[in-house]
């Protein structure tokens, strides 16, 4: 398993992680896929454009409209009011998992993995896992 070590510079934020994970999997032997998972339960993962930079920033705006930051949130710590946080994180989920192709992620022209941030700024892992 490779850590990838992730800073994040906003509270909601999705941060193209595929050359980091391309890295990663360079020492693909013989493996079928690569599993990307982040331990975390106020950040997740996805597989979306990533040739556009702004399709990210709408993505962003999108969820951060979807799970509301004014809601009547119940889970509430003083100095951590990230309640909505673990919804969005929800929504996406903590992994992706992406064929191999010729020891290369299988992935489509405009797909790229993303990081999504949603309790930031922090500094994030992330789990590459080689799978046979």
């Amino acid at each position: 398993m490779h850590e990838l070590r992730i800073a994040t510079e906003r509270h909601t934020q999705l941060l193209d992680i595929t050359a980091q994970v391309r890295d990663a999997a360079r020492d693909a032997d013989g493996a079928s896929a690569v599993l990307v998972y982040v331990p975390h339960t106020t950040a997740g993962l996805t597989i979306n454009e990533h040739a556009d930079p702004m399709v990210a920033r709408d993505f962003e705006m999108a969820l951060e409209r979807l799970v509301p930051e004014a809601w009547g949130w119940q889970h509430i710590e003083e100095g951590e009011e990230n309640a909505p946080s673990h919804p969005r994180a929800a929504l996406l989920g903590p992994q992706v998992l992406v064929p191999l192709r010729d020891g290369e992620l299988a992935l489509g022209t405009w797909q790229g993995i993303f990081l999504c941030e949603f309790d930031g700024p922090r500094t994030r892992s992330v789990y590459v896992t080689l799978l046979q």
